[in-house]
Parts: structure tokens; C-alpha cells; sequence
């Protein structure tokens, strides 16, 4: 029997202002320029499994910076000043703005600091963007 090789493709990476509503499978490398945890439940004697982090994090990269929503164990990585990439990164929309994810089909992992200043006067989580159907002719 043969032995097929799949082919490993290396990943792309997105600058932050080329994410767009409704997009997923990003890689971005950013900056984490603030974290703060908005929600933790769960006692703080319970396991850390039966806790559930969450911290809105500002990343960025020369181009922008958009709010990352980090999740229980993303939580510790998103730390000020740390570089991570973000694989197959997804964007969530909430309250009509951008959100960037990385749902158990990604990864975010603490690399080498990056060279870049981040743009923190690209927001894209500042932008709002309105819900319209759009009506096939």
C-alpha cells in the first residue's frame, strides 16, 4: 500500500485590518495591547475545568487592532505586551461590531515578540456594522 503524503500547506497569514463580518479560518500574528477578565464563574476552589474564563483582550498588529475574546485557558496567554498567534481565528459579530474567537478548532499559542508597532488607532471593533438582508433579484 502506498503511502500518501499530505501535502502540508503553511499557513496564510491575515493582517488585521484585511478581516471582514462573517469570516473564519484566520492566522493572524498580534500583540496583545490590554486584557481584563469580564467573567469568571465557577468557585475559585473548584477544578480549573469547572471554571469559565472569559477576558476581552485588545490585539493588534501594524495594521489595527481588534477586541479578542479569550476562553478559559486563552485566558492566561492574553497577557499585555505578549505576542501569540491566533490560528483559525473566527470572527464573531456582537452588538453589531467585530470580534475576533478561536473556538477548539483553533489554536493560540505565545511565539517570540514581534517587531511591529501595533496601529492602535485602527480600531475595528469600533466600526458597527448594520445587519442587512439582502434581497436576491
Amino acid at each position: 500500500m502506498a503511502e500518501i503524503k499530505s501535502a502540508m500547506r503553511k499557513p496564510v497569514f491575515t493582517k488585521v485590518d484585511q478581516l471582514r463580518p462573517g469570516t473564519n479560518g484566520h492566522n493572524l500574528v498580534v500583540k496583545v495591547v490590554t486584557a481584563k477578565t469580564v467573567l469568571r464563574k465557577g468557585r475559585p476552589d473548584a477544578p480549573q475545568v469547572n471554571q469559565m474564563r472569559i477576558a476581552e483582550c485588545l490585539v493588534g498588529d501594524e495594521t489595527g487592532t481588534i477586541l479578542f475574546t479569550a476562553r478559559n485557558e486563552q485566558v492566561e496567554m492574553m497577557k499585555a505586551d505578549a505576542t501569540v498567534i491566533l490560528r483559525n481565528a473566527k470572527i464573531d459579530m456582537f452588538k453589531g461590531s467585530m470580534r475576533l474567537a478561536v473556538d477548539k478548532w483553533g489554536r493560540v499559542e505565545v511565539t517570540e515578540p514581534a517587531n511591529f508597532t501595533v496601529k492602535e488607532d485602527n480600531n475595528l471593533s469600533l466600526v458597527e456594522y448594520e445587519l442587512v438582508n439582502v434581497v436576491e433579484e
